[in-house]
């Protein structure tokens, strides 16, 4: 099997989670609360947060949710949202953090600079917006590494549907057996499982724990810095 593309996951898996969306989360937490700091706390904790460990739970939906999922599960708590205006103000709350707090992880620009030097189509899949993406990545130097890009809002479906990995394979023309997956979640490794990826990995620089990720993983890495001795195999 050769792989020919790799489509990423972006926050955990490209950016450094808890440095990039920690403060992400907590503002769009204490807008959601109108400046509660209690309930915000309290918006936390049901998305996954906790405060003794400081992490959000691997498959928590501040994890593994989109912007919609966060909003839905906020909204029943949170004063006098439309649900439709909660999940905008989220949005933009997340481009707006995102890029200034985007982290990339250690050696991001020179680990794709190393990939496209193979040949290597690379692409994103997140569950962030399209303007999340643009922000953070541009933010971080690198948004020009990539050749497809896929948010929640981009009409292909969301994770752990298989919808971003058919979209990325027919618009570089890569049979889906030979594209690798990578991401720090199990949704992101269920979509690559439900596509037919060739190969799927995940890294441990988000909120997945090793132990889950095996469950579907062909790989675990410490980050995307050792995938090339895994292609050096395929």
């Amino acid at each position: 099997m050769t792989i020919r593309g790799i489509l990423f996951d972006k926050d955990g898996t490209l950016l450094d989670y808890a440095a990039t969306w920690m403060p992400a989360n907590r503002a769009a937490a204490l807008a959601t609360a109108r400046g509660d700091t209690g309930l915000c706390e309290r918006l936390l904790h049901i998305g996954g947060y906790d405060p003794e460990s400081g992490r959000i739970a691997g498959n928590a939906v501040l994890a593994a949710g989109n912007t919609i999922e966060i909003a839905a599960a906020w909204h029943a708590h949170a004063p006098g949202w439309d649900l439709n205006e909660l999940v905008a103000e989220i949005d933009v709350i997340f481009q707006t953090q995102g890029r200034a707090h985007a982290a990339p992880v250690p050696g991001l620009a020179r680990t794709l600079t190393q990939l496209k030097a193979r040949g290597l189509k690379l692409g994103v899949a997140t569950s962030d917006s399209v303007a999340g993406i643009e922000a953070t990545l541009d933010s971080s130097g690198v948004l020009g590494h990539f050749d497809f890009f896929a948010g929640y809002d981009s009409g292909h479906g969301v994770k752990p549907e298989p919808g971003m990995v058919h979209a990325f394979c027919d618009e570089l023309g890569l049979p889906t057996e030979q594209i690798a997956v990578v991401g720090d979640n199990l949704h992101d490794l269920a979509m690559g499982r439900a596509a037919g990826a060739g190969l799927l990995v995940g890294v441990l620089t988000g909120t997945g724990q090793r132990g889950d990720l095996e469950v579907l993983a062909d790989h675990v890495l410490d980050s995307i810095a050792d995938l090339e001795s895994v292609l050096d195999r395929y």
